[in-house]
């Protein structure tokens, strides 16, 4: 493995993360509207999305892209299962279980269902913009 197919690897899984929280934020808003069709301020959701995800890019997505992209390239040699630390992986599995706990718990809430939304849309937003760093950063 190669320290740049290595970071090709974690770019793939930090972008994949970004499509599922998309689709997932897309389900769940179709799931708010069909309970209240008439709530056009609903749609506020996706640039408040953009917003408040253009925010943690900035502050807190690429510092840790970047973080992470300087420790693949200090790997000696590197291994796939290295594309992250341990302590990400369980970070992202205790993630992706309260996010669909609270996911769950959400359905048939509309406010709930917009507030996941809302969540959802901005992780991936965040996720989108810092993700470039995988193939622009040296």
């Amino acid at each position: 493995m190669t320290h740049h197919n290595l970071r090709l690897a974690a770019g793939v899984v930090w972008l994949s993360g970004a499509i599922v929280l998309l689709l997932k934020g897309g389900s769940l808003m179709a799931q708010a509207m069909a309970l209240r069709p008439d709530e056009t301020w609903a749609w506020l959701a996706i640039p408040a999305s953009l917003l408040i995800g253009g925010i943690k890019t900035e502050l807190i997505f690429e510092k840790a892209c970047l973080k992470n992209l300087d420790r693949i390239a200090q790997l000696k040699q590197p291994k796939i299962w290295q594309a992250y630390r341990p302590g990400f992986y369980l970070f992202l599995v205790a993630m992706i279980i309260l996010g669909g706990t609270l996911s769950r718990v959400a359905v048939g809430n509309f406010v709930g269902l917009m507030a996941m939304t809302v969540v959802d849309f901005s992780l991936a937003t965040a996720l989108l913009g810092s993700g470039r760093l995988f193939w622009t950063h040296r």
